[in-house]
């Protein structure tokens, strides 16, 4: 059975060493260091003890994870050969310490491990900056540093700010953010008497100094809530929470799912309509209405006691997880539509649908044209369908020709005989589209659009000539109309 002691080496001055990682450096058990390349190794060169570090493998291995994994399995070797080892780290080893992390995990009969802690780079860093972590702060790993970490709501601190490119890579996730020129601190050596550096930086200056190293970190200061130009999603709860309380909005606080369930279907649309004109700011404003839809529902289910948001995210990240067992298992598939496939698949299964019948019914209520598609779609998938489009045309002319039929008896007094005949050939029509890869809704509001500009050109016109649409007869609107085609041509 081997013992590892993890001693922590404090920020980075040797009179922040405590007296028992102290006297396990000097108890004459082999020192192994995570790396030299730190202040405190100082007091090992002073007084003559011994140690080896790991820095060596860094250049080894072209991953940290690899090098991680490296060092942890030589440890554990080299405390079986020495029977007691130390393992000495920079700062608090349970601070941003993934070996000790990986150690941790090992720790079974045959290993023993025992933590003496040290002062982390954290109290320096909060010192330096003059801030008081009482009302939040998140510690994060600069070499893994992904938009999904940050929070603007909670100070920041960023550590394992390694080099240059570091940094470039951090500024370039923060810009898209909190912007370019917002203030941030730049630190070094937090913790080194007589060698500690703390700039106060725009973002777009992180990656301009030339003395970023493996004792820099960054701070970050929460979003200020009184000059705030930014907002997360728990900003928006909170608004919406002040929204539907008493002193709220009116509107706002009598509504139900049911009155604002039409609201979920325009704000849809208008996500679709935006990304048809490749407008890009709209986008980013109907995507926010429609994220608003959903903040409504949750804080009305919170206050009914049915629902909160959270469960709304944990229901969906659990669907996402159990639909792609091809990414989060074992379960291999190649093609695309083998994963559409396996998805309906699974969520079928979810539903208790085991006959075809089910599956056209649990077509969601989109709009027609969409569910007509959809249905169809689902029917192809048993080989309901024609073997071509030329069967699917020849059933547009078909039911055609039955809407003409139709019309004498509208005459009779049968006017829902002819909405059955014109919904067959609506959906028929629909049947043509799916054949040709066309989508019917957006090919239906483009035509729709087509129609609203030519109008607009065949007003215009009007006026040039001297005459009002409502006073023209249909013939002269019609030439209008004719030229507007040409206009838009």
């Amino acid at each position: 059975m081997g013992k590892i002691y993890i001693l922590g080496l404090g920020p980075g001055d040797v009179n922040s060493l405590t007296l028992g990682v102290v006297d396990r450096i000097k108890s004459g058990d082999k020192n192994f260091l995570r790396t030299e390349k730190h202040p405190s190794v100082k007091y090992f060169k002073d007084n003559d003890i011994a140690y080896e570090s790991y820095d060596y493998v860094y250049e080894k291995e072209e991953e940290f994870i690899d090098v991680y994994g490296h060092i942890v399995d030589d440890l554990i070797e080299k405390a079986k050969e020495n029977k007691i080892i130390n393992y000495l780290v920079p700062g608090n080893p349970m601070v941003a310490e993934k070996t000790v992390e990986i150690l941790l995990q090992k720790e079974d009969e045959n290993l023993e491990i025992e933590l003496l802690t040290g002062i982390s780079f954290i109290e320096p860093v909060i010192e330096l900056v003059k801030k008081d972590p009482i009302t939040g702060l998140k510690i994060m790993d600069g070499i893994d540093f992904h938009i999904k970490d940050i929070d603007i709501n909670l100070d920041c601190i960023i550590t394992q700010v390694y080099n240059r490119r570091v940094a470039s890579d951090i500024k370039l996730v923060l810009s898209d953010v909190y912007g370019d020129k917002y203030e941030i601190y730049l630190i070094n050596n937090a913790g080194v008497k007589g060698k500690e550096e703390i700039y106060k930086i725009p973002i777009f200056e992180l990656d301009r100094f030339d003395n970023i190293g493996s004792l820099t970190s960054i701070y970050i200061p929460k979003v200020d809530k009184i000059t705030k130009k930014i907002y997360d999603v728990s900003d928006i709860i909170y608004t919406m929470d002040i929204l539907r309380g008493e002193e709220g909005c009116p509107w706002d606080r009598e509504q139900t799912h049911k009155s604002i369930r039409e609201s979920v279907i325009e704000e849809a649309y208008e996500v679709a309509d935006a990304i048809d004109r490749d407008d890009v700011d709209g986008l980013v404003e109907e995507l926010g209405d429609l994220f608003l839809q959903i903040i409504f529902h949750c804080q009305i289910g919170l206050e009914e006691g049915d629902f909160n948001f959270y469960n709304v995210t944990t229901e969906l990240n659990k669907k996402l997880i159990y639909r792609h067992p091809h990414v989060f298992k074992e379960k291999k598939v190649e093609k695309y539509d083998e994963v559409v496939y396996n998805w309906n698949k699974l969520k079928f299964e979810d539903r208790n649908i085991s006959t075809y019948t089910d599956i056209l019914r649990d077509t969601p209520r989109l709009p027609s044209l969409m569910r007509s598609f959809k249905v169809q779609e689902r029917a192809n998938k048993i080989g309901f369908d024609w073997d071509s489009v030329d069967g699917a045309l020849d059933k547009v002319k078909e039911e055609y020709q039955e809407v003409i039929e139709s019309i004498d008896d509208i005459e009779g007094g049968d006017v829902y005989k002819t909405e059955e005949e014109l919904g067959d050939l609506l959906f028929a029509v629909v049947n043509v589209c799916r054949f040709l890869n066309v989508n019917p809704e957006v090919a239906l509001n483009r035509t729709v659009n087509k129609f609203i500009d030519r109008f607009e050109i065949m007003e215009m016109k009007s006026r040039q000539i001297g005459k009002k649409l409502e006073d023209m007869t249909l013939e002269e609107m019609d030439i209008l109309w004719n030229e507007a085609k040409l206009h838009k041509n």
